[in-house]
């Protein structure tokens, strides 16, 4: 491993995430003439909102908003990307920290045109993460469509092998270099906002509803990525045991939220996110059924109550009040969820073609701490210390939010970290 020392004078700023928090946190305080680093761990900038299909509150596609993002980011020559990057180690303090960063090999350089000759040579597949393993890609391959950088990724599962030969010889513009080793830099920054994200929660750790156990049974953010027109579907939401058309679908509301088992905070997202699903399967499907079972439904402003309202019209959306006890399936693939109707105190059963689950929202600071002098709730989110300065937490490492939420509070914490550089 290399060690490049990158000096940069205190005026700077490190955003460590490339997600929508992070993007527009990086934007506001460059646009005002602050020179920003950018870390991404993912070879893309984008985050979870890449993922998505539809967002609120326009329900437009993930494209709506990031490309224009991204143009302003290359436009932009006070803005330095560093994608496939962690941040190893901080220390100093408020208008003086020395940041060191790993950058881990991408096995392509600069030179690439994402001509995907590379992609035509390669063999082996392997998991596609972005689909969440539904799918699988090529050892090379390039993220997403809409990635950035637009360039090419070398699985390094593949390095070694004759795949990887077949990528470095398929290459004409000599963008494969399979001899790239990790490296550290290191930066000197006044302030460091960290917008580093949400993971879904680990849905096989919710024994009694059967994620992983059968086959129909997704999350909702798989369902997302089915409803993705660069999906493993192309955009057709089907069942994962036979790729056939659900004529009834099952949702299941804080599915690892609200418990004290698992997440004991309400996800902020899930509901609409699920109201938004069923729209998805209804305008794909006009006779589909869809049953929702939740403890309450929490529509968060005038604009999402509109919102469920509208959902709640539809005569083939149904609305169960009731904490799911259980999730089965039959030999047919088709699932059986089991409830206590908080209403009529009734056990009702209701058997569907597939179910999704409302998983929650979980830190990424919560599965992994970050290397720095932080201060975090008991569930990982990490809290801002405004009187001390220097380090501030926005979007969705400091509580579950929106992408409109997650907007506002990156616009405050670009200004808090500007803040930090003007009083030093």
């Amino acid at each position: 491993m290399t060690t490049d020392t990158a000096a940069r004078a205190s005026g700077s700023i490190l955003v460590v995430g490339g997600g929508i928090s992070g993007l527009t946190t990086t934007l506001e305080a460059a646009e005002v003439g602050y020179e920003v680093f950018l870390v991404e761990k993912n070879p893309y900038l984008g985050g979870r909102v890449s993922q998505l299909n539809q967002y609120f509150p326009k329900l437009c596609p993930p494209t709506c908003g990031l490309e224009i993002n991204f143009r302003r980011i290359k436009d932009n020559p006070s803005i330095k990307t560093f994608t496939l990057a962690e941040v190893v180690k901080v220390s100093g303090g408020p208008g003086d920290y020395d940041v060191e960063i790993k950058l881990n090999p991408r096995y392509v350089n600069e030179n690439c045109t994402c001509c995907g000759e590379c992609e035509k040579a390669c063999q082996i597949e392997v998991d596609n993460d972005f689909n969440f393993g539904m799918d699988k890609t090529k050892g090379a391959f390039l993220p997403h469509e809409m990635a950035m950088p637009a360039r090419y990724v070398i699985s390094p599962k593949i390095i070694g092998t004759e795949d990887a030969k077949r990528c470095l010889e398929a290459c004409k513009y000599d963008a494969v270099d399979l001899e790239m080793e990790p490296r550290t830099i290191n930066l000197k920054v006044g302030a460091i906002v960290w917008a580093t994200g949400w993971e879904p929660y680990d849905a096989t750790k919710i024994d009694n509803l059967g994620f992983g156990q059968y086959d129909n049974i997704i999350t909702n953010m798989m369902l997302e990525r089915l409803a993705a027109p660069n999906g493993p579907t192309k955009g057709q939401i089907v069942r994962p045991s036979d790729n056939t058309a659900p004529e009834s679908v099952a949702f299941v509301q804080c599915a690892g939220s609200r418990d004290e088992n698992h997440l004991p905070y309400c996800s902020y997202i899930c509901c609409m996110a699920s109201l938004k699903h069923a729209c998805y399967i209804r305008e794909q499907y006009p006779d589909a059924k869809i049953y929702i079972f939740y403890i309450d439904l929490r529509a968060p402003g005038d604009r999402y109550e509109k919102f469920y309202k509208k959902v709640k019209e539809d005569e083939n959306v149904f609305f169960i009040k009731g904490k799911v006890a259980e999730v089965s399936a039959d030999a047919s693939g088709d699932i059986t969820v089991t409830a206590e109707n908080a209403v009529t105190g009734e056990k009702v059963s209701q058997t569907v073609n597939m179910a999704v689950l409302a998983t929650g929202m979980q830190p990424s600071a919560a599965l992994n701490k970050l290397p720095a002098d932080l201060k975090y709730t008991d569930d990982g989110f990490i809290i801002n210390d405004y009187a001390a300065g220097g380090m501030f937490a926005c979007g969705c490492a400091a509580q579950p939010a929106d992408v409109v939420s997650s907007n506002q509070n990156a616009t405050g914490m670009a200004l808090k970290a500007i803040q930090t550089l003007v009083k030093r």
